[in-house]
């Protein structure tokens, strides 16, 4: 359905710090711009100073005041992972830091919508909430955050999401995406601004006098949060990922992420960042996608594993009827798109889905899975309670989706009701009547945008590897140098191989035994092919795109082809 063509990166100069490296290795590593040994070494000592995050010690001094003077402090988090793990870090930091009076509010996606509004702030006022501070949320909720200081609140905003030009009336706001932030790393989800006000706070108590624990116990949740919102990861989110990650592969963190990864049957000990995103993030995010949130905070900030192991259990459940209804959705959503090209010939350079009867927790997921699918910057709606379509966007590299919404709304200011987001994702309300005259601009403003070659799908490779590279040393050494993800992109191998074998395993996975041209044989999958086209007995060389991956069965671990795209060569 979708055109993919495979380049092979430049070469790149290595430099001295590359020395004892393997040559791929070194030129894997440089191409993803690491320029010196420094860059490889991701210690905590290695992360830059809270003080060059604007605004992160003003909020630290209104919090030590809070916890001195014992007043009513609410966190107003988000219904996804980040939002989930950004509350139970703050919630769990403040009470250890010694806040008595710490609760949390986190919107209903179906009754609230996203953010701090006022209906929100009325439940905080219900609470006694004297200092209100968001997470993950807040720089757009001007409505909500004037309705939390006309009761009479201190206001800290605390996000990452870009800013418009006009900012809420908050006390302090914490967003390293302001123009006037010096932070290095713009890039940080919004547990990780969570995390620096808490280091700037504990900086503030310890000056007082206070005694107060080491925050590198709560890297997990950042690890978490930050590999789930697929944020870049930069040098400091590579950081705070790796330090959080090495925590939970020993054994060091909270019983929530140790249950989560117990129900997903992932052991820690071979945990990697891929992992945080495909196994523990989707139970988190079950909760605010089908039913509250509340569940996946309180599984994070359980102090035993048998509460703990409990709330995953349900999130788990919630978590397999989210994707049955997935399951239902995208056949619907695949239907049209099939229908669609017939219709035109050649798909539209955007797609704008929605069927009655479709989940609002679940659009973005199925707008991401088409869109990963046809290669094309894809929105899915659902009708919400109040009659409004609730969109979900996701996007391609080159099209910034959020300034395509952005600029429709400059054109036609009547066709969105809200909006808001990054650059590959974003959210959206329009009214029904409204649905085709949006589908049309939008398609508009997306061809404008990109140039027909975008449209097509460019897997890069690393180039071809001998067959030495196929070991389980190298392997483990490319492990090692990672987390992999948004912005320092796993690497991807190419090269022509020999079938030996080939049969599908579960229900769409076509397991293959490959012979290298050096002779040497391997093992590799693919995860859900075209039933159509294989397996087919009549080929015998495949071109091949491909992962390099760990394969731990049975206590033996291999080397195993992670296949990203194949084709048959004859």
């Amino acid at each position: 359905m979708q055109q993919i063509e495979i380049e092979r990166r430049a070469m790149v100069p290595v430099g001295e710090w590359a020395a004892g490296l393997p040559p791929m290795l070194a030129q894997v590593l440089a191409r993803r711009g690491i320029q010196s040994a420094d860059q490889l070494q991701l210690t905590a000592q290695q992360l830059p100073h809270f003080k060059l995050l604007k605004g992160a010690t003003a909020a630290a001094e209104v919090l030590a005041q809070a916890i001195s003077q014992q007043q009513v402090i609410c966190i107003c988090g988000d219904f996804d992972a980040d939002g989930a793990t950004s509350t139970a870090l703050m919630v769990s930091v403040l009470r250890a830091l010694g806040a008595a009076q710490v609760h949390y509010l986190v919107p209903n996606r179906f009754a609230d919508g996203y953010g701090v509004s006022p209906a929100l702030v009325a439940q905080a006022q219900q609470l006694g909430t004297q200092v209100l501070v968001t997470v993950d949320s807040g720089i757009s909720c001007h409505a909500g955050i004037a309705a939390a200081k006309a009761a009479g609140m201190t206001v800290i905003v605390t996000d990452h999401h870009l800013p418009s030009a006009e900012l809420p009336t908050a006390d302090v706001i914490v967003n390293p995406n302001l123009p006037d932030c010096e932070f290095p790393s713009p890039n940080i989800a919004g547990v990780g601004v969570a995390f620096y006000v808490l280091l700037a706070l504990r900086h503030c108590l310890r000056e007082q006098g206070v005694a107060v624990p080491n925050l590198a116990q709560w890297l997990d949740l950042v690890a978490v949060g930050t590999v789930a919102d697929v944020v870049k990861l930069d040098g400091v989110n590579r950081i705070l990922v790796q330090q959080g990650l090495q925590r939970i592969r020993a054994g060091a963190c909270r019983p929530g992420i140790q249950a989560l990864l117990q129900v997903a049957q992932r052991p820690p000990q071979q945990l990697q960042a891929a992992d945080l995103g495909y196994a523990v993030a989707p139970r988190i995010n079950a909760a605010g996608r089908l039913d509250d949130m509340a569940a996946g905070i309180e599984c994070l900030l359980a102090t035993d594993y048998h509460t703990a192991l409990r709330y995953a259990e349900q999130l788990d459940q919630l978590n397999q009827a989210r994707r049955h209804i997935e399951a239902e959705m995208r056949e619907e959503a695949e239907t049209y798109v099939v229908q669609l090209t017939h219709e035109q010939d050649q798909l539209p350079a955007a797609l704008v889905l929605y069927q009655p009867g479709w989940h609002q927790g679940v659009v973005g997921i199925v707008a991401g899975r088409v869109k990963e699918q046809c290669h094309r910057p894809v929105i899915a709606f659902a009708e919400s309670d109040d009659g409004t379509l609730k969109g979900s966007a996701r996007s391609i590299p080159g099209l910034h989706i959020r300034d395509v919404l952005e600029r429709i709304h400059g054109l036609n200011p009547q066709l969105m009701v809200r909006f808001g987001g990054h650059a590959m994702a974003a959210g959206l309300t329009i009214r029904p009547d409204q649905l085709a005259e949006f589908r049309t601009r939008f398609v508009e403003q997306v061809e404008q945008w990109l140039e027909p070659e975008q449209l097509t799908r460019t897997i890069w490779s690393d180039g071809e590897l001998t067959a030495d590279y196929f070991q389980l040393p190298f392997v483990q050494q490319l492990e090692a140098f990672g987390p992999w993800g948004h912005g320092f992109p796993e690497p991807v191998f190419d090269g022509e191989f020999r079938i030996v074998n080939q049969r599908l395993v579960g229900q769409q996975h076509l397991k293959l035994v490959l012979e290298t041209p050096q002779r040497s044989v391997v093992d590799a999958i693919a995860f859900n092919v075209d039933l159509g086209q294989w397996p087919d007995a009549g080929v015998q060389t495949i071109h091949a795109a491909y992962r390099l991956q760990l394969n731990h069965f049975r206590g033996q671990t291999s080397v195993q082809l992670n296949l990203e795209h194949l084709r048959a060569l004859r």
